[in-house]
């Protein structure tokens, strides 16, 4: 952040200093992470955080098609519900076998957090922030084109997309920088978006019961379903804390 421009106080338009700067932004980011995170499990935290829902539930399906591809399958379609809840869906003989489909279940959970991370490190400098959120909305555009199925999702996602570009062509150095960090947050959190879906064996999406993400990496592997919950969850949160450290840092 020490890249950024002070930013003038809104009340005496005086310049901030870069260190109250970032303690200010540092400080805001860790309270809306955390609140984010405790009002996403009540069932009212829809009409609350409704645009994070849907943004963490895209960062979770995108995580899942995109592995897929890497494995050497086909991402056939995203869809996206009102409720906030989603799926991806797969085809095809993926590489590594039952390892290969732990790794596409994991991805739901461990992509956006590993992308989150990188994006936050990015802030550090006005470029690189630029262009992260260039990049970011391009490809939530690029996935109504390719991958979102649903009339809700094309809408929503598309208006996302929208927005990130605008804040990215349009808003000042700073607010660029705090949004991608914000934004990196958001993935980073993401994880956490359903706590208990992390120790669940089998959910309920669109009418179809079906295995969890860590319900999944179970079947493939060895170990049970609340080892591998709990292993995603410290990562996420070790991955969120040491990209705060590195873009904060001196």
């Amino acid at each position: 952040m020490k890249n950024f421009s002070d930013i003038p106080d809104p009340v005496s338009g005086k310049s901030i200093s870069p260190n109250t700067v970032e303690k200010m932004g540092l400080s805001w980011l860790i309270i809306a992470a955390i609140t984010t995170v405790v009002l996403w499990q009540f069932p009212w935290e829809n009409y609350i955080l409704y645009p994070f829902t849907i943004l963490a539930t895209w960062f979770h399906e995108m995580g899942h098609g995109l592995a897929a591809i890497i494995l050497g399958g086909n991402f056939q379609k995203l869809v996206l519900y009102q409720n906030g809840s989603g799926l991806a869906q797969h085809s095809g003989k993926l590489f590594l076998g039952p390892i290969g489909r732990a790794l596409v279940a994991a991805a739901g959970l461990m992509g956006p957090p590993i992308a989150g991370a990188l994006f936050i490190i990015a802030s550090r400098k006005f470029r690189h922030a630029h262009y992260s959120l260039i990049f970011l909305g391009g490809i939530l555009l690029l996935s109504v084109f390719l991958w979102v199925r649903s009339l809700f999702g094309i809408i929503a996602i598309s208006l996302l997309g929208i927005t990130i570009l605008i804040i990215a062509l349009k808003s000042p150095k700073w607010l660029q920088g705090f949004a991608i960090q914000f934004l990196g947050t958001q993935a980073c959190i993401s994880t956490f978006h359903q706590l208990d879906y992390l120790f669940t064996h089998s959910v309920t999406i669109g009418g179809r019961n079906m295995l969890s993400d860590t319900g999944q990496i179970a079947e493939q592997l060895l170990l049970p379903y609340w080892f591998w919950g709990s292993l995603i969850a410290a990562t996420s949160f070790l991955l969120l804390v040491q990209s705060l450290r590195i873009a904060y840092r001196q």
